[in-house]
């Protein structure tokens, strides 16, 4: 299929080889790029890093996104900092505080559950747009990034299946050809992003707390099948699960510096 949302292109580190079984699937947020220099370094490159750091559960809700510290970590003016920490703010991914600088957001309960109930309302729509035009080719890489979040859990790494769990959703975005719910997908994966590592049960490091990868093989089960009825509902049932196994207490923010955090 050859419709592409607009990507936010995240950044991302370099995900551990897959197994010799099947090739890595194509990735939704391409790799992290390698430092810059300051005369060369760009917006795009600084809002990558902090998105990228948010969603591999490197930057916790909570935590201070300071200026200087920024500006310092990617060796550029406080100037340049500023837009990117606004544009993050549009995106309710960062916090503007007057007179006390941005912080990663920090997600209500209810505003956890009204994220969910809009991927609730997109996703089924986003699912039967895609299974009208998919190849057989596009559902097998779906089940590539189910097989690389499945080896990701079996690891114990799970802030990669997490990611790779996102992948998957935005996958079936990307590949539905709508770009206003596309869009608005992005944004809602990351805000899902903080909600999990705010709400998720055990944190980060509980296996429920990523998409469950059985879940995953079941709606692509039913794509394989054609079952658009099918599809659809276990994708309501699917974030309906995650919104119910939720578990609403306040995890404190991380204490490294800002530079390790962005992978600096």
């Amino acid at each position: 299929m050859t419709n592409q949302l607009p990507q936010h292109n995240e950044a991302d580190e370099t995900p551990p080889a897959s197994t010799a079984a099947s090739a890595p699937a194509p990735a939704l947020h391409h790799p992290a790029p390698a430092p810059r220099s300051p005369a060369t370094v760009t917006d795009a490159e600084i809002y990558d890093r902090v998105i990228s750091a948010i969603l591999d559960h490197r930057l916790l809700p909570g935590t201070k996104l300071v200026e200087d510290k920024l500006a310092g970590a990617f060796g550029v003016s406080r100037t340049r900092i500023r837009p990117v920490l606004v544009r993050l703010a549009n995106e309710n991914v960062v916090i503007m505080r007057p007179n006390r600088g941005a912080v990663v957001a920090e997600p209500s309960p209810a505003e956890a559950h009204e994220v969910f109930e809009a991927r609730r309302l997109i996703e089924p729509t986003l699912v039967q747009a895609y299974m009208a035009d998919a190849t057989d080719d596009d559902i097998a890489q779906l089940g590539q990034l189910i097989r690389q979040e499945d080896e990701a859990r079996l690891q114990g790494d799970m802030r990669r299946a997490i990611r790779l769990s996102g992948d998957f959703h935005l996958a079936i975005a990307e590949g539905s050809g709508n770009q206003t719910l596309g869009r608005i997908l992005r944004e809602l994966v990351s805000r899902t992003s903080l909600i999990l590592m705010a709400y998720g049960p055990v944190a980060a490091t509980s296996s429920r707390a990523a998409c469950g990868c059985l879940e995953h093989q079941a709606l692509l089960d039913a794509m394989r099948l054609r079952a658009v009825p099918e599809a659809m509902r276990l994708m309501r049932e699917h974030l309906s699960r995650i919104e119910a196994d939720l578990v609403f207490e306040h995890q404190p923010p991380a204490k490294e510096e800002l530079a390790e955090l962005l992978g600096l």
